[in-house]
């Protein structure tokens, strides 16, 4: 398990266990043992059993996970995703944390594997963006890998992208783009965002590697592509939703970064019960 997944968990149990689970400590004797199954209430893409693994063993290192239906597969309501046996103290200990993260992770990959379906066969590929929740950005876009996306950037050490802010206070997209270029000391691609075709056009002048059509209609986006004709790569991002996202996959972008997938995520309702 990743080293800043398992500082994430630790965290996540110290804020949920405190001093001491004054509950169970009352109700269940220190040695019981017992099993609990993890219920789907719903269909959804499962993704983050690893990490649900994890945070058992972080309480009790001797409690079994039975995985029964893979990270990346589907779940559909009523279907046991997985069984938790030992100490049944322990296990009632991390299972709030534990559902946290896992509901949380499947909410994400479902979402996003709906997304993946709906631009299915155009080309076009969905990206994850940094609209993470703070602190659990790792998982976040592990989900998003799970459930068919890709991802962006991690952070703003991993990548360039120049973005309006950025232009604004550079001066232009060229002053912009020619003080990045000054300040890398190894070659990266830059990115830059563009609102109009005035915009692209400048990029392209600066040779920019990809184009963020951001905010643009359809049609603008349609003749971005077409004027750009494959000399950068494209990304469209802004005001996109299910409804919308097939439209702009077929203008020919290569990329649709979507802030959804995890800044208003819905988790997927799972039940952990006591047999």
């Amino acid at each position: 398990m990743n080293t800043q997944i398992k500082k994430i968990i630790a965290a996540a149990l110290a804020e949920d266990i405190g001093a001491g689970d004054i509950t169970t400590q009352a109700t269940v004797g220190p040695k019981k043992m017992g099993k609990a199954v993890a219920v789907a209430r719903q269909d959804f893409v499962v993704a983050g059993l690893d990490v649900f693994e994890a945070v058992f063993k972080s309480v009790d290192k001797k409690i079994k996970v039975k995985k029964l239906i893979a990270d990346g597969q589907r779940a559909k309501k009523n279907d046991v995703v997985a069984e938790v046996e030992g100490r049944l103290c322990a296990i009632l200990q991390a299972e709030r944390t534990a559902l946290n993260f896992f509901q949380r992770m499947c909410g994400i990959a479902t979402q996003t594997a709906r997304y993946v379906q709906a631009v299915r066969g155009t080309g076009a590929k969905i990206l994850d963006t940094r609209k993470t929740a703070p602190g659990l950005r790792i998982v976040d876009k592990m989900a998003v890998r799970l459930g068919g996306g890709m991802n962006h950037r991690f952070g703003l050490f991993d990548a360039v992208m120049i973005k309006d802010n950025h232009i604004e206070a550079a001066g232009g997209i060229t002053a912009a783009v020619e003080a990045q270029r000054k300040y890398l000391k190894k070659k990266m691609k830059i990115e830059v965002e563009t609102k109009n075709l005035g915009e692209v056009k400048e990029a392209l002048a600066c040779n920019t590697d990809i184009i963020m059509l951001d905010n643009m209609s359809n049609a603008a986006m349609k003749k971005a592509v077409a004027l750009i004709g494959g000399r950068a790569l494209t990304e469209a991002s802004g005001n996109v939703n299910l409804k919308r996202v097939a439209s702009i996959a077929k203008t020919g972008v290569d990329y649709i970064s979507i802030g959804e997938l995890t800044h208003s995520v819905r988790a997927a309702n799972i039940s952990l019960l006591v047999k």
